[in-house]
């Protein structure tokens, strides 16, 4: 079992939306969806791009450089589920927002 580590406030993230978070050394996305907070991989596995500041629609994220659209909920990519991003479980005390790594 990992350990939590704060990477922000639920203020910091409006819903529908993503950010760009750090923690352990790792960059990671950090995207609130109706409500609920999901932790994944950082950088697209096409190029790398920031997913934290990709567009969401619903629980689907659309890498800003290349378009490339994984499910935050599960990190599988849409057009091929072969290609996924490590998920991070989340937790949340009071206002703050952590991730387990």
């Amino acid at each position: 079992m990992g350990t939590f580590t704060k990477v922000a406030k639920r203020a910091d993230i409006a819903e529908g939306t993503g950010k760009c978070v750090e923690a352990g050394g790792r960059k990671l996305a950090l995207f609130n969806v109706g409500g609920n907070f999901y932790a994944t991989d950082g950088a697209c596995k096409h190029r790398g791009g920031p997913l934290g500041e990709g567009e969401l629609d619903g629980c689907n994220v659309v890498c800003p450089w290349h378009g490339w659209e994984y499910d935050v909920t599960t990190g599988k990519n849409i057009d091929d589920e072969n290609v996924r991003l490590d998920c991070f479980a989340v937790r949340l005390e009071g206002d703050d927002i952590l991730i387990e790594l």
